[in-house]
């Protein structure tokens, strides 16, 4: 019994060209559109660009809006932040500690003097 004989180059080379040559027939043979195919065809791509088109506008604009709203919220908050540290500055120089003058200190020497000076008599 013979074994399996792998095909040649020659053989691939020549299936090949004939699976083209078949390919290219059915090609030609395929019966072609009709002008109304067409035009119904064109009509059906412009109405897809114009549809995407208008979903890219509106995806922009809704964008727009979402900046434009970030953007006054966070001037809203800029200004709300700036209004409590505004409101809350009284109550800090309040709050903070005073310095003596140089009054104060002699008039806190003057009243130490004049309390030892009383102990003492």
């Amino acid at each position: 019994m013979r074994g399996f004989k792998e095909p040649g180059f020659n053989d691939r080379v020549a299936a090949a060209s004939s699976a083209k040559a078949r390919a290219l027939e059915m090609l030609k043979n395929r019966p072609k559109p009709s002008e109304a195919d067409l035009a119904e065809r064109a009509g059906r791509q412009r109405a897809k660009e114009i549809a995407q088109a208008e979903k890219r506008a509106a995806a922009k604009a809704a964008l727009q809006a979402e900046r434009d709203a970030k953007e006054q919220a966070e001037r809203e908050a800029a200004e709300a932040s700036v209004a409590a540290a505004e409101a809350a500055r009284p109550a800090a120089e309040a709050a903070r500690p005073k310095l003596p003058t140089a009054e104060d200190m002699k008039a806190a020497r003057d009243a130490r003097y004049a309390a030892r000076r009383a102990r003492k008599r």
